[in-house]
């Protein structure tokens, strides 16, 4: 793991300080709430970042998936 400096604004810092203290305050759990709060940010850009290359992805081939969507549907309704 490695140190890293940030600067944060006194309201945000006062915010993180009030949370932190709910937790069991203390540096170390104002670490960790940062931590786990970049990592759960992080986690939401890759999963954004995938959903947008799916949705290109299903773009691209829109007409022939409504064809094979259609073929499907009746071939079930097929007695």
């Amino acid at each position: 793991m490695k140190t890293i400096a940030i600067t944060i604004d006194e309201t945000l810092l006062d915010r993180l300080e009030q949370v932190a203290a709910g937790r069991g305050g203390g540096a170390a759990n104002r670490s960790k709430l940062i931590r786990d709060a970049v990592a759960e940010y992080v986690r939401r850009l890759e999963r954004a970042a995938a959903d947008e290359r799916e949705a290109a992805i299903v773009d691209r081939h829109r007409a022939r998936l409504a064809r094979q969507a259609t073929a499907a549907l009746r071939a079930q309704a097929k007695p």
